[in-house]
């Protein structure tokens, strides 16, 4: 009985071994038959609406227009390097190369996503992506996305980096929170950062502007905000509050706009103006 386990567990090794044995075989059979093939063409896959780069761009960084791919046998192309070239470029985040049978290199670039536009202290221009990075602006494309202004530090080098100061850090988890809520992307326009690095909300509808101060508990003060909105916006109009203030997480202060009864006044009066021009009218004819 039990040399007849014995012969069970050899019999199984075997086989396993054989079949392994089999299959290493088959792969390098596989690799030589794909070395041996010639590329004919070159498919480039980029998804997304974002146009940062594009094929133009990608077959200069791939040499394709000098005929340093197609034509080429698969074994003398370095697919690896491929990668390398096209990860070096700013607005990639990522690149796959790999080629099949058929003789088909085919290249999958994934673009960075900028979610905020940057406009820092020094006149220098660029954008921060979805994971906190800086990056240049681009020649073919402008992305729509929130600004930020003001007294930002955070300098650029012309190249992809991470985040240095606070403030550039505070902005970007502003703008990421925002862009990530339908109902705030359409109503902030602009983010501003004041002397004393506080930050503040520009929106599209109105006068106002709304003070964070941080980015501290965003999602709760982003409630307050809407409570606001909802409950003491309808009562006066958008144009009652020239700041709102939603630093504090626990209330939402209104600083009233000085000039608001008498742009009121002004409107009534222009309004009646026109109204007593019309009935005037009326009455000549």
């Amino acid at each position: 009985m039990f040399k007849k386990h014995i012969w069970k567990h050899i019999l199984f090794g075997s086989l396993w071994l054989i079949s392994l044995g089999g299959l290493v075989t088959l792969m390098s059979f596989i690799e030589y038959k794909k070395a041996e093939v010639t590329c004919k063409d070159v498919k480039v896959y980029i998804p997304g609406n974002q146009y940062f780069i594009d094929r133009e761009e990608v077959d200069n960084i791939l040499g394709i227009k000098q005929h340093k791919l197609i034509g080429s046998k698969l074994k003398d192309i370095n697919i690896h390097l491929l990668e390398q070239r096209l990860k070096a470029n700013a607005f990639i985040e990522s690149a796959t190369v790999y080629a099949d049978m058929d003789g088909i290199i085919r290249v999958e670039i994934s673009q960075r996503q900028p979610i905020l536009r940057v406009m820092n202290q020094f006149d220098q221009n660029f954008y921060i992506d979805q994971h906190g990075l800086k990056v240049p602006l681009s020649n073919n494309f402008t992305a729509r996305v929130i600004a930020a202004n003001g007294y930002i530090d955070e300098v650029f080098g012309s190249k992809v980096d991470t985040l240095h100061t606070e403030i550039a850090q505070e902005i970007y988890r502003t703008a990421d929170f925002i862009s990530k809520d339908s109902l705030w992307s359409a109503q902030i326009a602009q983010i501003y950062v004041d002397q004393d690095h506080q930050i503040e909300l520009i929106p599209r509808v109105g006068t106002n502007r709304i003070l964070l101060g941080n980015a501290d508990s965003l999602e709760t003060k982003f409630s307050n905000l809407l409570t606001f909105y909802k409950k003491a916006i309808p009562q006066v109009g958008w144009d009652r509050y020239k700041t709102i203030n939603i630093k504090y997480v626990n209330q939402v202060v209104g600083i009233k706009n000085d000039n608001f009864k008498k742009d009121s006044l002004k409107a009534a009066l222009k309004q009646d103006s026109l109204k007593v021009k019309k009935d005037t009218s009326q009455i000549v004819k």
